[in-house]
């Protein structure tokens, strides 16, 4: 069984700073696009950071310059680090990973259980 575990959230005032975490666990052969997404009460899930298939990274313009996707291969983990926060990225992040169990199996996606982010004004 694989699964993403998110890690990290929690409460923060403004212009604070917080570090999520995702490990993958379980049988993985190999890990594709892995990175983070966002949800805030009433609407849409929503793209933050990702490492794109080939490795290179993707922001969402709103967070560019202060949020900082990052990642550990050898532990199948990404991280996010989130500075200068403002109450408007309240929300529970979510992550997200093509992942491969098997050579030759297929590449499957999936989501972490997701962890709150509150910030406060």
């Amino acid at each position: 069984q694989v699964q993403l575990v998110e890690s990290g959230g929690g409460l923060v005032q403004a212009g604070g700073s917080l570090r999520l975490s995702c490990a993958a666990s379980g049988s993985i052969f190999g890990i594709n696009a892995m990175g983070w997404y966002r949800q805030a009460p009433g609407k849409q899930r929503e793209l933050v950071a990702t490492f794109t298939s080939r490795g290179s990274t993707n922001y969402a313009e709103s967070v560019r310059g202060r949020f900082t996707i990052s990642r550990d291969n050898a532990k199948n983990t990404v991280y996010l680090q989130m500075n200068s926060l403002k109450p408007e990225v309240t929300a529970v992040y979510y992550c997200n990973a093509d992942l491969k169990r098997t050579s030759g199996g297929y590449w499957f996606n999936y989501w972490g259980q997701g962890t709150q982010v509150t910030v406060s004004s």
